[in-house]
């Protein structure tokens, strides 16, 4: 045991000094206030203000273009909207060219658990946009498979998506933040069901997929702080999306409204507010922390 100890203090001392930012304009440089003179308004518009391009993944989910529309609209300078199938939401991003003209919107073909095809699309998102200042992931799937007749292939799917695509894609993208040495925002989409064990529906695989996003996302939080990266996560409760919908699923949308103080579902709107304040001048000191928007369904 006292080697292995040994193994590890060496090695954390030999990666110490190569995480060493002591310049005045590092990225871990306090944010400035508003400049004098501004309007109130203008120091509102200042607070939350999202600066440079965004990556999404799962970016033409429900979702996912809620939150793209929000960072547009809060000063995103681009988007680049990773998903298997880009073109389904073709109306919606038109939509968005149409109500930002003057802001850069790509799609690109992303599996998230490619390394080769994430490499790809960060490569091409620079080359459009320009620097890379945060990351999105909405990319996830879901399940109720009783976990005792779950198969080992639909177990792994879940967590290659949920978990390590995360990882993947947030590797990918802090090593681009490294390279242009200007730090940046990535946040991850977990869930309550890190949280609780959701009912009335078996979710194994998704839970624990989620439960070990907010793990990953503090550990990142902490080794990647110094290059001025922030990691943070949203946990949505029940959202009223597509997903959600239909006539299998009308017990369990009553059970979980039942359950929840506000007795309702979220709005994809509502999640929009929070993801803002993390990727914002807002949220500048806030990392390795979880958001919970679930109108009070943790409580109980």
């Amino acid at each position: 045991m006292a080697e292995i100890v040994e193994d590890r203090s060496s090695l954390v001392n030999r990666q110490l000094p190569e995480m060493q930012l002591s310049t005045a304009d590092s990225p871990l440089t306090a944010p400035k206030p508003p400049p004098e003179g501004l309007s109130t308004a203008k120091r509102a518009q200042y607070r939350f203000q999202v600066k440079g391009n965004v990556i999404i993944t799962g970016g033409c989910g429900t979702l996912a273009l809620e939150a793209a529309r929000a960072l547009l609209e809060h000063g995103a300078s681009g988007l680049a909207l990773w998903d298997l199938n880009p073109d389904a939401a073709f109306p919606a991003v038109k939509t968005l060219h149409a109500s930002f003209p003057d802001r850069r919107i790509i799609t690109s073909a992303v599996d998230v658990r490619d390394e080769e095809q994430i490499a790809s699309a960060v490569e091409s998102a620079t080359k459009v946009l320009g620097s890379i200042d945060v990351l999105c992931c909405f990319a996830g799937v879901v399940g109720c498979t009783p976990a005792v007749s779950m198969s080992s292939a639909e177990w792994r799917r879940t967590h290659d998506i949920n978990l390590t695509g995360s990882f993947l894609c947030a590797q990918a993208v802090a090593r681009h933040f490294i390279s242009q040495k200007t730090g940046g925002s990535i946040v991850f989409t977990a869930s309550i069901s890190a949280h609780a064990t959701n009912f009335p529906q078996p979710q194994a695989a998704y839970n624990s997929s989620k439960t070990a996003l907010l793990s990953l996302a503090k550990s990142l939080a902490a080794e990647w702080a110094v290059h001025g990266i922030r990691v943070n996560c949203i946990s949505p409760g029940y959202m009223d999306t597509i997903l959600n919908e239909g006539e299998g699923l009308s017990r369990a949308r009553g059970i979980w409204n039942e359950r929840n103080p506000m007795g309702r579902m979220g709005h994809p709107w509502e999640l929009t507010g929070p993801l803002v304040l993390l990727c914002s001048n807002a949220g500048k000191y806030i990392n390795g922390t979880d958001l919970v928007v679930d109108g009070g369904a943790m409580v109980f």
